[in-house]
């Protein structure tokens, strides 16, 4: 058994004692799981059996017709106005607009191409374009050579091995005669089919290039991808490179059905999402003598094989153009993830075997609502760490009582504290409040004398914790997920990460943050990102449902040890009011930490009713202030933009957008 401090022995009667309580503990709460388990059992049970009923299957129709309405009624209370919905189906204008210029139209013209076709770089690497066939569709097949043949940068080769049956000969006829009009283009017939994983490797023993890059024999490339990763490679010596993609139907680019535009190197978002996925291209010399594909892991093999590689290469770029387009078919994962069930399992075990090299030995992954494929990873606690929850606080006894309450009637983690930091409160209430407080000897209050400033305020509560991790707390939020100390901490734990943020929703349920990005926003300093989405939203590409890297998440529910909180100083005190979260966990950045947000840990957060908001008169002068001195700190950040939110997005829109 361990006390609060992680390795320090109980022995005798606090032994006793730590056991009993302990397996109280353990009782208690498989008590409670048994009871949650009955409920579970009777309402499928009720359900199952309207679900049977004669009655309810005949008004099928009607309640389809009721939630279309039903539907439609929400549309338009959200759009709040006519002015508003015309804002709407202006919106959707903006989209179809932006999207016209990623498909055939953002082919080189004549010009570009010839100035492409001439370029001369001090390393003009070979690109080994390994591509598995078998029984490719014949449309499939030459479209996608006319695209490898169709780039700008010639440098490459074709290694196809054909695995496919005698009833499609004729995918081996077309190899052959294309090979040899081309001479870059390696065809090879293979005796047994060996399933994606068997044939790409096949594929890779014919490849002679020093980039190795992966492309399916139904898909299509932009005519410029190699070129623009030759470009990388030569600017910044790059060994991993990838690029946004687009699924396509109807055999038309032009027809896309999804735009996938991504953020740059992410660990923790291609944990829970293979989110890098096409059009992958890597040094050889990443492979270091192992196998590309492993079969154990056929369907997501590519997962695996990014996760391999991404840990060993030096640096990994993100080139932010749609440069690949993925063709969507009844057999294709991109149409119909049910036409491979196998690749869920698959994808399970890629990411165990990951987070295994790691030293990450015991962590569950399971499915999300968003997708099959998107993950949620629940890492092991080490210990059981005391947390230190800092609340600044000035009058507001009902918010602070909402808030501490929910801590303490909600929360499934025990070893904490409570500093609440006094200052400046003026009723009476709030000062009773404080005296049934002290009965509770989890709970302190420090008291904060001057102006409201919620850097020292906080640094001062800091200051007087005990804990081995801090948690900021703003005195509006309430919590949702009793065990969400334990999400925060669990990434907290983790040695390459600062700060972890939870999901924050205002009291009508839509979302009040979901993460930060920098240079969002009409002051171009920082924004949320998925602002005032529902609840139930699944995010851009299923980002509302997973844990994942951003640059920053707010100061209103962050998580950070205390020991990385006092290495970058704390909140700097030059940020009275705003920005001092984001320019802290930027710190963290600069400091070599990973920040996270994970969805998982939801409060709602009943925002600036503790203090007003920061658009009028001399607060709107200070919160001013306060942007051009963090515009002015952080340039270089800024003017790069953030590596989170790909630069095709829209810096006036928290949702997404794209840019027109």
């Amino acid at each position: 058994m361990q006390d609060g401090k992680q390795g320090a022995p109980v022995e005798g009667k606090d032994y006793r004692d730590a056991y009993e309580k302990e397996h109280y503990k353990a009782v208690y709460l498989a008590g409670r799981v048994a009871e949650l388990e009955d409920q579970v059992d009777d309402l499928t049970f009720k359900l199952n059996r309207i679900k049977n009923n004669p009655v309810w299957k005949a008004s099928a129709p009607a309640r389809k017709c009721m939630h279309f309405v039903i539907r439609q009624k929400d549309r338009l209370k959200n759009c709040g106005s006519l002015s508003g919905v015309i804002e709407k189906i202006r919106y959707k204008g903006w989209e179809r607009k932006a999207m016209t210029h990623y498909g055939t139209a953002s082919f080189p013209s004549p010009e570009e191409r010839a100035r492409q076709e001439a370029a001369v770089f001090e390393r003009m690497i070979k690109i080994s374009l390994l591509v598995p066939l078998w029984n490719t569709p014949e449309q499939f097949l030459r479209e996608m050579l006319e695209s490898v043949q169709w780039q700008t940068y010639a440098n490459w080769e074709l290694c196809l091995a054909d695995g496919s049956d005698e009833e499609h000969a004729y995918v081996g006829e077309f190899c052959r005669e294309q090979a040899k009009k081309d001479s870059r283009i390696v065809y090879r017939h293979l005796e047994k089919n060996g399933g994606i994983s068997g044939n790409t490797n096949e594929c890779c023993k014919m490849a002679t290039g020093e980039y190795i890059g992966l492309f399916d024999h139904d898909d299509i490339l932009h005519p410029g991808l190699l070129y623009e990763y030759v470009k990388v490679v030569n600017e910044k010596n790059a060994d991993f490179v990838y690029c946004d993609e687009a699924t396509f139907k109807n055999g038309d680019i032009n027809h896309m059905i999804t735009m996938h535009f991504k953020p740059d190197y992410a660990v923790d978002n291609l944990r829970a999402n293979n989110y890098i996925c096409h059009f992958s291209m890597f040094s050889r010399e990443l492979l270091d003598g192992g196998e590309l594909f492993r079969t154990k892991f056929d369907g997501s093999q590519d997962h695996d094989m990014i996760l391999r590689l991404t840990d060993r290469a030096k640096c990994i770029v993100h080139v932010p153009k749609l440069l690949y387009y993925w063709r969507a078919h009844a057999g294709s994962v991109a149409g119909n993830i049910e036409a491979k069930p196998y690749v869920v399992e698959s994808a399970r075990g890629a990411v165990a075997d990951h987070l295994r090299k790691h030293g990450y030995d015991h962590f569950t992954i399971t499915s999300t609502r968003a997708f099959e494929t998107i993950f949620k990873i629940t890492y092991e606690i080490i210990g059981e760490p005391k947390i230190s929850i800092v609340i600044a606080n000035k009058d507001h006894v009902e918010d602070l009582r909402r808030c501490v309450t929910s801590i303490v009637e909600k929360s499934t983690w025990e070893n904490y504290e409570i500093i609440i930091v006094e200052n400046n409160s003026e009723t009476k209430e709030i000062f009773s409040y404080y005296d049934e407080l002290k009965n509770n000897p989890r709970i302190r209050i420090v008291t904060y004398e001057g102006e409201f400033h919620y850097s020292r305020i906080n640094n001062l509560g800091v200051a007087n914790a005990t804990g081995d991790y801090i948690l900021l707390l703003n005195n509006d939020t309430q919590v949702i997920t009793v065990n969400w100390m334990e999400e925060l901490l669990m990434y907290a734990q983790r040695p390459d990460v600062g700060a972890v943020g939870g999901k924050l929703y205002y009291g009508d349920k839509t979302i009040q943050h979901a993460g930060v990005v920098i240079g969002l926003g009409a002051h171009r300093t920082a924004g949320h990102v998925h602002y005032r989405q529902k609840r139930e939203n699944l995010g851009y590409m299923g980002r509302l449902c997973y844990a994942q890297n951003l640059t920053a998440v707010t100061g209103a529910c962050l998580m950070v040890k205390k020991s990385a909180y006092e290495e970058v100083g704390g909140l700097d005190e030059s940020f009275a009011v705003s920005l001092n979260d984001v320019d802290f966990c930027l710190k963290l950045r600069e400091a070599g930490y990973l920040n996270v947000f994970t969805p998982f840990a939801e409060l709602y957060h009943f925002e600036s009713a503790s203090r007003g908001l920061d658009d009028q008169g001399e607060k709107a002068a200070r919160y001013n202030e306060e942007s051009a001195r963090f515009r002015e700190k952080w340039k270089k950040q800024l003017e790069a933009g953030d590596p989170y939110f790909n630069p095709n997005f829209s810096l006036d829109k928290s949702d997404f957008s794209l840019r027109v």
